[in-house]
């Protein structure tokens, strides 16, 4: 009797043990939580991050004003907001002839166009910026690398988009481009969008029919980098054996897959995301430390959403809410004014206007529809 007793007494220590070690499940976040993250992070651009002209860090370009006029608008407000309509007369102003959305003698005038016109498609209220939009449609769809450019389907380039006419394509620019279209409009079976799957495609780590690049094989784990364009540089790191998946790429090549699409069968969509499974992560952008963090939730957030996977599997097989998740990370790093920052301040992530505006817009996405 006394062996029996202190046999159990030995298990239920073992057991306590074992659930003592299992890793601890943060709370999800409240509506009124997810809520006073926003209202702060609003007020910040409102109160800090705002001049007088509309415009937010205007010394870097339009993007930034595009992206937290975008951000406000997704949350709510109305174009005609006091908040929001000085911002889109700010851009407004810098709507070129060519019907393109950037700033005089700008060198990222299909970044800059993207971002512009996903802003004015956001605020279109009773047509009102119609034309403003056809017209950015149709100066994107000519900075598309393709037969205007004497490129062909054979080419690694073809589909792809730089930062202007003149630069090489790469996947971040392409993924905007994509998402710019699709949100004016075009359709999965739209030739641009499809042209784009091409070089979109070929930007990942996988050998396919879709993909017989040199660098299609040499990886092989279904991730995404940069560009498959001149050789293969970007920000990840190459070392003769091909160039190392990443997380904001592999995400911004899933989102643009789905807008072209591809099944969630399809092999390259399954790849991406058992490539995502083993490097689900919210503390880093995988592959790339901090650099590019909040780019990364972003990208993250629209992917997954636009996936319309609510929770994600991980390596292990445990099933995260990827939305609240990602709630409890930026509440996590919220400052004191309301305002993100990255201390990395590589891809601009220095400026807390550019920053804040990637959170606000990461947060839209983690609302369960």
């Amino acid at each position: 009797m006394h062996a029996r007793r202190s046999q159990m007494i030995a298990l239920f220590a073992f057991a306590l043990l074992g659930w003592m070690s299992l890793p601890a499940r943060a709370a999800e976040p409240t509506n009124a939580q997810y809520d006073a993250l926003v209202a702060k992070g609003i007020d910040y651009l409102k109160t800090k991050g705002k001049a007088a002209d509309g415009s937010y860090s205007s010394r870097t370009g339009i993007g930034v004003t595009a992206l937290a006029t975008t951000a406000i608008l997704s949350h709510g407000r109305s174009p005609d907001d006091p908040l929001v309509a000085d911002s889109l007369k700010f851009l407004e102003k810098n709507v070129q002839p060519d019907g393109g959305i950037y700033a005089p003698k700008s060198d990222f005038q299909n970044y800059e166009t993207c971002v512009g016109l996903m802003c004015f498609t956001a605020a279109n209220k009773d047509g009102r910026y119609d034309t403003i939009i056809a017209n950015a449609d149709k100066f994107l769809r000519g900075l598309q690398v393709g037969e205007r450019h004497g490129v062909g389907k054979e080419d690694v380039s073809y589909g792809g988009g730089g930062y202007n006419a003149k630069r090489r394509p790469d996947l971040s620019n392409t993924a905007f481009m994509v998402e710019a279209l699709n949100s004016a409009g075009a359709g999965a079976d739209d030739q641009a969008i499809q042209n784009a799957l091409l070089f979109v495609s070929r930007c990942q780590n996988l050998e396919s029919e879709h993909n017989t690049s040199p660098l299609a094989a040499k990886v092989n784990d279904g991730g995404f980098f940069y560009t498959v364009a001149g050789g293969g540089q970007g920000p990840e790191s190459a070392d003769g054996q091909g160039l190392r998946s990443y997380g904001t790429m592999t995400y911004a090549g899933l989102k643009s897959m789905i807008y072209a699409g591809v099944d969630k069968n399809d092999k390259r969509v399954k790849a991406a995301i058992g490539w995502i499974a083993k490097n689900y992560d919210l503390k880093s952008n995988p592959g790339m430390g901090d650099s590019g963090l909040y780019y990364y939730y972003h990208t993250f957030a629209k992917a997954l959403d636009t996936l319309g996977e609510d929770k994600i599997a991980d390596a292990d097989g445990q099933e995260h809410n990827w939305r609240a998740e990602l709630v409890q990370a930026l509440a996590a790093q919220q400052q004191p004014d309301g305002s993100w920052v990255n201390k990395n301040g590589r891809f601009l992530e220095g400026d807390a206007n550019l920053v804040t505006a990637y959170a606000l817009l990461a947060l839209s996405h983690c609302q369960a529809p």
